[in-house]
Order: structure tokens, then C-alpha cells, then sequence
């Protein structure tokens, strides 16, 4: 081996220097515009004055808001009391509008769903809606509010004073949107569509 001969480097064609400067024109673009993005998600709070969809979900102007760590009855659901049906869902609709009442609604967002709704926990004239619906029995805890339920079984408040699916359950009967929003790739591909409008 010979060390004091120059090894000679093969320069890169002009078709693959320019195919290059176009993928880090890209990157860069591509960056730059998730940033825009991105900024939007940088700031957790939502507030202003709600429409409440459901009894666990509400709207600020076109954002739709899920409350977190609650599953309130579908508003088609019924349950039973007193040997009768009664419209559980609408109940919880209503209860929860009547927390909200004329208050403007603070929330705080701590991810998105697979349908694009930021998860918030929301007060709205001082009071956690989250853990008042669940303590007042019109929601069930879906991962958090475990103590607020568990009060709510014990006054037998709400659905407690009764028979009743529980909303996962009736959901998987009647149809609705699946709340399990932790499952898979789910939480991922509904905050890039978020992201990125689509």
C-alpha cells in the first residue's frame, strides 16, 4: 500500500448535489411549517364560552372539548330508575349545562383524541366540571375521578340510583365514537390530522 499516493474522490453527479438541496429545502420547509403548527399546541389553555355537546363533551367556537378522565351516557342512552326509563343522556347534557350555566369555561388541554377533540379538564364558575359530573353520578370515571365515583355509588347520585350500561358498554350495542383513545396509533394519527387541518 502505497501511503503517499492521493486517493482521488469521485465527485457526486449534479442531478444527485440538486436532489439533495431539494430534500434539505424540504426538511426545512417541512419544519418550519410544524413549528407554525405546532404553536397553536403551545398554549394549553382553551377558554371562552362553551356549547356542551354531550355530557362530556363541549365546544369553544370550533374547537371541540372532550373532558378528560369522565364517560357520561351517549345522549340516545337510556337507563332505568324507579322501574322506568328515563333519557340518562340528556339528562347529563343538561346538568352539565346547567354547570356551565352563563360562565366562560377554562380549560386546560393535555392531548387530542382520535377524532380530533382536545382532552381538557374545564371549571367553569369555580367548579371542576370533570369531577361535578362524575360526583353527581351523571358520568362514570374513565381512568381518573375514581374517589368522585365512588361518592356518587355511595349517595346512589345520578345513574347509581338505577340500572344502566355503562357508556363504553351501550356503545359497543348502539354505536357511537369508541372513547378509548389510548389504543394503538390512534392518539397519534388524530393529533397529526389535527396538526395539520386535515
Amino acid at each position: 500500500m502505497a501511503f503517499g499516493r492521493r486517493i482521488r474522490r469521485r465527485s457526486r453527479p449534479l442531478r444527485r448535489k440538486i436532489g439533495d438541496a431539494v430534500v434539505v429545502v424540504a426538511i426545512l420547509a417541512g419544519a418550519t411549517l410544524l413549528a407554525a403548527r405546532l404553536e397553536r399546541y403551545s398554549q394549553p389553555e382553551i377558554s371562552g364560552v362553551a356549547r356542551v355537546v354531550d355530557g362530556d363533551s363541549l365546544a369553544i367556537g370550533k374547537r371541540r372539548l372532550r373532558l378528560m378522565g369522565i364517560d357520561a351516557p351517549e345522549i340516545a342512552q337510556n337507563c332505568r330508575r324507579d322501574g322506568r326509563d328515563y333519557d340518562c343522556g340528556v339528562e347529563a347534557a343538561t346538568y352539565l349545562r346547567g354547570l356551565v350555566g352563563a360562565n366562560p369555561v377554562d380549560c386546560r388541554a393535555e392531548g387530542v383524541d382520535r377524532y380530533g377533540r382536545d382532552l381538557v379538564r374545564c371549571i367553569a364558575g369555580g367548579k371542576d366540571l370533570n369531577e361535578a359530573m362524575v360526583r353527581a353520578g351523571h358520568a362514570v370515571a374513565f381512568g381518573d375521578y375514581r374517589v368522585a365515583e365512588a361518592a356518587a355509588r355511595k349517595s346512589r347520585s345520578g345513574v347509581w340510583a338505577g340500572e344502566f350500561d355503562p357508556p363504553k358498554q351501550w356503545r359497543a350495542v348502539h354505536g357511537g365514537l369508541d372513547e378509548d383513545w389510548h389504543v394503538g396509533f390512534g392518539p397519534v394519527l388524530a393529533f397529526l390530522r389535527h396538526l395539520f387541518g386535515v
